[in-house]
């Protein structure tokens, strides 16, 4: 399968899991609002995607949301079967993307750094 393929399926079903969150996790106690899908990464075969999840919150918040996509993952590839048309449905993984968090974190040091304003110690 070509590169070009893999992005395009990567991409749609990103779009897909991400327009179908609310209808998925709504009645759930973790609101889909707090969600952002970050990326879907399926293997070769199409028979397998891992889709990175963005949640805001405190760690508890993010484990529970993790599990709670997890538990709803049948109904993401049900979603996923009715509509896009795939010889296999892929099974989702869904995992932590602490990617924009840490993005968050350079840009705050290198406004302080702009600013003139010492950086503190790493860990803090």
């Amino acid at each position: 399968m070509g590169v070009d393929r893999l992005e395009r399926m990567n991409a749609l079903l990103k779009r897909v899991i991400a327009e179908s969150m609310f209808s998925v996790m709504q009645g759930d106690s973790v609101a889909p609002g707090l969600f952002t899908v970050t990326f879907v990464r399926c293997g070769k075969d199409l028979r397998d995607a891992t889709v990175g999840i963005s949640v805001f919150g405190d760690d508890a918040l993010k484990e529970t949301a993790i599990r709670h996509l997890r538990h709803n993952a049948k109904k993401f590839q049900a979603i996923i079967n009715r509509e896009v048309r795939m010889k296999f449905t892929p099974r989702l993984l869904f995992q932590l993307d602490n990617s924009l968090e840490k993005g968050d974190e350079v840009l705050a040091i290198l406004n302080k750094l702009e600013n003139g304003q010492p950086d503190p110690a790493p860990g803090t």
